[in-house]
């Protein structure tokens, strides 16, 4: 396992990291979850990613309940925990969602309880919230630093702009501003981290902890040729997802893609993580198997990094930027 100081701090996470979004309680369940932590720490994986609105609390408890029977040196590992959405679903109540001082200090507390740990390692905003100052945010994240209840705090989807924002808060009060963005970065969605947040790696420095480098399993080719049953794009609840990804020019771009990690002679998920990581703003890319044999070939994608020489990524440049067939008139 490689492991990248995160941002301008001094932990180092582990390239490759496992998360339950979607998975957990949803897809897997206590014995899965229990096994595939087990294939992730022993491999040399050291950061576990969570948040409260995964399965509505329940991906936290299901976490919690592993790493209490795992009993691994709490030192050994990081886990992350992010707020906005709250946990209650369509029950929200006002203060139970957003990045408020309220609500983020309970939110902070409900993780602990469910995850069962004493502090957080990594906690993030899960959203920009419009409707809360952002003094208010950035000193509420701090005062749960000086706590002893996180450790670094973050953001999830924010703008470049945003994000600089909490800095000269941050800068200004004299508090400790955010250390890593967790953004969606993938071969097929790029923009934020190979342009808007460019200024800030140079800049403030800034950790990355990126979800969906598969592009929601699109990017490893199991949805060529339709859905699979029980596959996450055939869950209640995520046609959003299916009908993001689900387009025949995207899906041409994997095939291609796959035609050539078969020519490498390396799985499609391996091509595409491996793609991922080899961007030296990536702190870490978050997993989200559910299978042991798909947990143990995405870990090979370390593996398969060298294959990437100028060659072939200029071939997968060619492939992802083709720009599909205008229809004749």
């Amino acid at each position: 396992m490689e492991y990248r100081r995160m941002g301008k701090t001094g932990l180092q996470l582990s390239v490759l990291s496992f998360g339950s979004w979607v998975s957990f309680h949803k897809q897997i369940n206590d014995s899965s979850a229990d096994e595939l932590m087990g294939i992730a720490y022993d491999n040399g994986v050291n950061f576990f990613d969570n948040a409260e609105v995964y399965a509505l609390g329940e991906s936290e408890k299901m976490m919690g309940r592993v790493l209490k029977k795992k009993n691994w040196d709490r030192t050994s590992y990081t886990v992350s925990s992010k707020a906005f959405w709250g946990w209650r679903g369509k029950d929200n109540k006002p203060n139970q969602t957003g990045c408020s001082r309220k609500h983020l200090t309970e939110a902070c507390n409900e993780a602990l309880q469910r995850l069962q740990l004493d502090y957080l390692d990594l906690f993030f905003c899960h959203r920009p919230d419009k409707g809360t100052p952002i003094e208010e945010t950035v000193w509420t994240m701090h005062n749960l630093i000086q706590q002893g209840k996180i450790l670094y705090w973050g953001t999830s989807e924010w703008s470049g702009v945003e994000i600089m924002e909490a800095h000269r808060v941050a800068h200004q009060y004299g508090l400790i501003g955010p250390a890593m963005e967790q953004p969606q970065y993938n071969l097929l969605e790029r923009n934020k981290m190979e342009n808007e947040f460019l200024m800030i790696f140079k800049t403030v420095g800034m950790g990355t902890t990126i979800w969906s480098p598969l592009a929601s399993g699109l990017l490893s080719g199991k949805y060529n040729d339709g859905i699979p049953e029980g596959s996450r794009f055939g869950l209640t609840g995520f046609d959003w997802l299916k009908d993001r990804w689900m387009k025949d020019d995207l899906l041409n771009k994997v095939r291609q893609l796959g035609n050539l990690a078969n020519e490498l002679g390396i799985s499609q998920a391996e091509l595409s993580i491996a793609w991922c990581i080899k961007n030296p703003n990536v702190t870490t890319a978050i997993l989200g198997a559910t299978r042991k044999e798909q947990l143990l070939q995405n870990l090979k994608s370390l593996d398969a990094v060298a294959k990437l020489n100028d060659e072939i990524m200029q071939r997968i440049e060619d492939i992802v930027q083709t720009k599909p067939a205008l229809p004749e008139h």
